[in-house]
């Protein structure tokens, strides 16, 4: 029982960072039907801004914001040059796919070449200290952070969709942007948003991944981008709620499969789980944003 509980932990906070960065891939995709594969360069480029704050000596806190915003700018940077480049010349949404595998590997190169391809770490800060044990469960306060900074992230994203003029502007050009501009919405301008967002949250992931496994790469991001990917398909394509509960489950069954099985089987087994969800229902756990648009 101790095991199952700690695991539990342990999953919380990973699938937690998971469900950050796939509500990024997923709102993008909601609004444009289309799937942005940088956005693990600017998961990894989060995760490099907020260690050289870290080294700075600067707080935390700092750092998640200086990734958030460096993400944010990258990812309006893939959208006004990658993106709509190709829409006002009539590209096809693939080509826009393979646009942004290549911006990743630029960025990949850059931080080859200006970090090495050696694994950095965060220094030591006061929240990798703490930790208390309960019943035999050890709970970090770094894990506790981690969960509760992603809940926040969360519930700022779904209180801008659904409470104000942006989240209802981005609502609007998700269902048509046809109706979109009828009614007098920007639509150019609420795409540039949507990218910023989705960005902020890969870098604001980033920071928090290097923070709880000590662990900054230049190659960290494409091993995430398959779980964002993995994780946006699991819970629906383009629903947001979807995607927060594939987060959490696949975060659990990683870490349930290393704890019982193997840890070689950790991914074998996560996809073959989900695998076995998509049989059973091609759509996801929840209607996707295909299902509603249609």
């Amino acid at each position: 029982m101790t095991t199952f509980l700690q695991q539990v932990v342990n999953g919380l906070s990973l699938g937690s960072i998971y469900a950050v960065f796939a509500i990024g891939c997923t709102l993008i995709f909601g609004v444009l039907n289309i799937v942005n594969l940088a956005q693990g360069a600017f998961f990894m480029v989060g995760a490099y801004l907020g260690l050289e704050i870290a080294l700075l000596g600067l707080p935390l806190p700092l750092a998640l914001l200086v990734a958030l915003v460096g993400g944010g700018v990258l990812g309006m940077a893939s959208e006004l040059l990658v993106f709509r480049v190709l829409r006002l010349r009539g590209g096809h949404k693939w080509m826009g796919l393979v646009a942004s595998l290549a911006l990743a590997r630029l960025l990949v190169g850059i931080a080859q070449e200006v970090f090495g391809t050696a694994v950095h770490g965060y220094p030591p800060n006061p929240f990798t200290a703490i930790v208390w044990e309960i019943g035999g469960v050890r709970v970090q306060l770094l894990q506790i952070i981690v969960v509760i900074t992603a809940v926040i992230l969360m519930g700022i994203l779904g209180f801008t969709l659904q409470k104000t003029s942006v989240g209802r502007a981005i609502r609007t050009v998700a269902f048509s942007e046809d109706v979109a501009r009828i009614v007098g919405v920007e639509v150019g301008r609420t795409i540039l948003i949507t990218f910023f967002i989705a960005g902020a949250l890969a870098g604001a992931a980033g920071v928090l991944l290097g923070l709880l496994f000590n662990v900054v790469s230049p190659f960290m991001g494409e091993h995430m981008l398959v779980k964002g990917l993995t994780v946006m398909i699991l819970g629906g394509l383009g629903n947001i709620p979807g995607a927060v509960a594939g987060g959490f489950l696949l975060g659990l069954v990683e870490v349930f499969s290393v704890a019982y099985v193997s840890s070689a089987f950790r991914d074998a087994i996560g996809f073959g789980l989900i695998f076995l969800i998509l049989l059973v229902k091609p759509t996801g756990l929840f209607s996707g944003f295909e299902e509603r648009r249609a």
